[in-house]
């Protein structure tokens, strides 16, 4: 079985979509209430926004290409197929170990509703785009 057998297309179109939707989520609909949760105080420097984007460009591009590949080992072919794999991607495999995170970090469940929401709708996203773009 070759592991690395998907179209690249795809997962980059993917890849693009989570990372913008990111920088939407993140960076002007829950900016100031998202900064107050994670206790960066006004004025004060944040880390570097470049290496921060690189950073989170990388990681949606391994997001991608692992989930494409969990779409065509399960047949998925359709927008809705990929909506669906993806929720289900992060039922199982992100949602439980951010919880965890976030009760050992003492962090408040705003912070998780709001992270754990995006983290939704990118896997809902991306899957749905790498379905219909028919990533084999």
């Amino acid at each position: 079985m070759n592991y690395l057998h998907v179209h690249f297309l795809p997962v980059l179109i993917a890849t693009v979509v989570q990372w913008l939707l990111g920088a939407l989520w993140y960076g002007y609909v829950f900016k100031e209430r998202w900064k107050v949760l994670v206790g960066q105080a006004d004025g004060q420097k944040p880390a570097s926004a470049w290496f921060g984007m690189a950073t989170a460009f990388v990681a949606n591009l391994i997001l991608s290409f692992v989930l494409a590949h969990i779409i065509m080992w399960a047949g998925g072919h359709t927008f809705p197929d990929g909506v669906w794999l993806g929720s289900l991607c992060w039922l199982g495999f992100m949602a439980p170990p951010m919880f965890t995170q976030h009760i050992f970090e003492r962090r408040p469940a705003k912070l998780f509703a709001i992270n754990a929401a995006y983290w939704l709708l990118a896997m809902m996203v991306g899957g749905g785009v790498l379905a219909n773009l028919n990533i084999r």
